[in-house]
Formats: C-alpha cells, structure tokens, sequence
C-alpha cells in the first residue's frame, strides 16, 4: 500500500507542480522516486509535525495540493489542534498520510499503535477519511484524492499487504465495494485488516455459513444505502476493523442502524478500548486480539449461534 501511494503520488506530481509532499523526517527508502522526480515540490520538515501540518495548510491556502506523511499517530493526534484549525476549519487541501495504521508498527509499543485515528478523524467537520484495504484499493482512492483534493484523511497499511482485488478500481467517493455476495451474514471491512476478513468468510463457508463480504475503503463519506441494503438484507451484519471498537467502522454502522427500523443485528469486531502492552509483529498482535482468520470465525459463529437461542426465546 505504501508503495502504491508513493508511486501514485509520484506520477501524478510529475505533472502537476502544485502537488506536494511534506514529510517529518521519515519514509527514506520509500520516498526517493519523489524526491528524485520532484525535488522541487518536496519538503522535509523534520520531527516537527504540528510545523508540518501547519506549512502545509499555508502552502494549500496559497493553491497547492498537498500531503503530509509520517507514521501512525505522529501526523494525527500529535498535531490534531492543527488539522482541526488549519486544515479543517479553512477547507484547505491538505491530505493527511499515516503510514502503518493500526498495529503495524506493533514491535514499536503503543506509541506507535495507530488505534483510536479513524475515530478522531471521523469527528472532524469536513475531513473526509480513507482507509483502504490493499494497494489496488489504494489507487482508487488516490484517484479521487488528487482530482476531489482535501481536507482528507489517508491511512494506509505498512508494506507487503496482499492484494484482494485481482483488477483495478474505479470509485466514488464514499463508495464501499462488494467481495463476495449472495451470503446469509454480511461482513464490512476497513483498512488493511481485508486480507483476513477474506480468509474468515472462507472459514466461514466451510462451517456452513456463507457470508458476504463489503470493504469500506472510506469512512467519511460512508457507503450509507450500502448499509441500509444490508440491513434489510440480513439478520446480522459483522464490522471488521483493525482500530478500537469505538469510534471506527462499527460505530459508523451502528449510527446508521440506530436509525433504520427493523434493520439487522451488529457484531463488532475491533480492538479493545484499552492501551495495549503488548508488543510483537502485526499478525503476533492481530492473534492476540481475536482479529486473525481464525479468531474472526470462531466470534461470528458464537454470535451467531447466540442470536439464534435469543430468537427461539422470543418464539
């Protein structure tokens, strides 16, 4: 996903001066083809993020285009007051970057977990969120990024994440995209989390439950009649995030819910809303807390058959 972005971004700056890329001293190994092709429009503004953030917004109010990278929390919560201010509040076309959403950085410690973002993001007026699942969904909202601009928010995985989709895409802002359909229990993703909600639907369908699978690679704007045809469509909808269970994905869904009469139960599937001290790679911490292949399965086939003796007991 990361090299998808640095290649789009590249390509596109290429032919457009007014794009430009401000980094806070980090992503050197990744961002060379920038700085080799557009050493002009390309920043380093050192360990200094809320500088950053605030450069940026000047540079955008003056008419360029511009994103700002770093990893994790570092371009979000250390300068949120700025993106709020500065960005946000003055429309400007700022595309905040953070590179290892979730727990990819998980050897690093908490500090480094990307893990309440989507949730603060989301609750900014005007910022639009992306978190798309794998690098073909990652052009995708690329494409729209650089013709729609920002404020935005683009949170990416690290590396080495598989593709999902075997062609490109093409969509709209706020559109989800459908995996798998024609299931008795429909599965949402976001983010980089996809490839395991892939392999769970598989699981599922070897213990008799077929289920669908949608990927939300925007947050904000959020697929709404996606979700309202599910609701209808199903008697369960599961949400799948690599991100607290407050404030991301399922929250969004549940607020949709909230409001459709008759709609469809919710399964959450998320991180705990507690600071995690654990500390190992991704897919060591993905395990740890239930949200590998196999921990996703073995949740939706407890909640389901749950659901099951609630409605006998209704009965």
């Amino acid at each position: 996903m990361r090299a998808r972005f640095f290649a789009d971004l590249a390509e596109a700056a290429a032919g457009n001066p007014d794009v430009v890329l401000i980094t806070a001293d980090i992503g050197f190994g990744a961002v060379e083809e920038f700085m080799t092709r557009c050493p002009g429009q390309f920043v380093n503004a050192g360990v200094a993020e809320q500088n950053m953030t605030g450069l940026a917004a000047g540079m955008a109010l003056a008419g360029a285009r511009v994103f700002t990278y770093s990893i994790a929390n570092f371009p979000t919560l250390r300068c949120l007051e700025q993106i709020r201010n500065d960005v946000a509040y003055h429309h400007a076309d700022v595309v905040v970057v953070a590179v290892g959403g979730g727990l990819a950085y998980g050897a690093l410690g908490m500090s480094h977990h990307a893990t309440e973002d989507l949730a603060i993001m989301r609750s900014i007026p005007g910022l639009a969120v992306a978190a798309p699942g794998d690098a073909v969904e990652t052009s995708a909202v690329m494409e729209d990024l650089l013709t729609n601009g920002g404020p935005a928010y683009l949170r990416l995985g690290k590396a080495g994440e598989p593709d999902v989709h075997p062609l490109a895409l093409r969509l709209a802002r706020g559109e989800s995209v459908g995996l798998r359909t024609g299931g008795d229990v429909a599965i949402f993703s976001t983010g980089a989390i996809l490839a395991n909600v892939v392999q769970a639907a598989e699981l599922l369908g070897y213990a008799g439950v077929h289920a669908d699978v949608r990927s939300f690679p925007w947050l904000d704007p959020l697929d709404v009649m996606a979700v309202h045809d599910a609701a209808h469509r199903y008697r369960t909808i599961v949400t799948v995030e690599e991100h607290s269970i407050t404030g991301g994905l399922g929250s969004a869904v549940a607020e949709i819910l909230a409001e459709t009469p008759g709609s469809a139960s919710l399964i959450r599937i998320g991180l705990p809303a507690r600071f995690s001290s654990l500390v190992g790679d991704q897919d060591h911490l993905r395990g740890a807390h239930g949200l590998d292949p196999a921990a996703i399965t073995a949740r939706v086939l407890e909640q389901l058959e749950v659901n099951r003796g609630l409605a006998c007991q209704v009965r």
